[in-house]
């Protein structure tokens, strides 16, 4: 997770909501990245986005049953709906999102096998998508 939060830092500094993630293989990073909506003009370039289009390309397959996915907040319910179409082994994130994370529109968004654990570095997380938000609102 501290690598994830590595990653949603560098969005920071580029001035993408704060999001990053890593997904793991057999102990092995394969795929990292952050948030780049505004940088591609694209609602759609969330972090696990890119970072599942990374790691299928690593893997040469589409599927990510042995992965686990570390995020630093809990996925919106369209990354949900990619987690579960490539049927991620485990997600791990950091904040929760009570506004737009998958958990509000109900826990069933994700493969019926995927382990979540929550709350991950969550006070970290959490201040750095709220340091962004306050700096957005001050200018």
């Amino acid at each position: 997770m501290r690598m994830a939060l590595r990653e949603a830092e560098r969005a920071f500094a580029d001035d993408e909501i704060p999001v990053g993630v890593v997904i793991v293989c057999r102990d092995q990073v394969i795929a990292k990245g952050y948030n780049l909506t505004e940088r591609l003009n694209d609602v759609t370039a969330h972090a696990e986005m890119q970072a599942i289009t990374s790691a299928a390309e690593n893997l040469g397959g589409k599927y990510l049953h042995e992965c686990t996915i570390y995020v630093t907040l809990e996925p919106c319910v369209m990354c949900a709906g990619a987690l579960n179409w490539a049927h991620v082994g485990r997600l791990v994130f950091g904040a929760f999102d009570e506004k737009a994370g998958y958990r509000r529109f109900g826990g069933g968004l994700l493969h019926a096998k995927t382990q979540v654990t929550g709350g991950v570095l969550e006070p970290a997380c959490a201040d750095l998508i709220k340091a962004f938000f306050k700096k957005k609102r001050a200018l």
